[in-house]
């Protein structure tokens, strides 16, 4: 039971920081073309031919 003492807040703050990761991610435009990224890995121009 002691042991809730600890990893309680420790999840807590793990989530916390999880959370903030993302909301920075979405200010920062990290979702803005998802598309684009999609279509850039099937493009072929930019790599040499073997």
């Amino acid at each position: 039971m002691n042991m809730l003492i600890y990893l309680i807040p420790v999840a807590l703050l793990l989530g916390g920081l999880g959370l903030g990761a993302f909301l920075w991610s979405l200010r920062n435009g990290q979702y803005e073309d998802l598309d684009g990224a999609a279509w850039r890995v099937l493009n072929d121009e930019d790599h040499p031919k073997q």
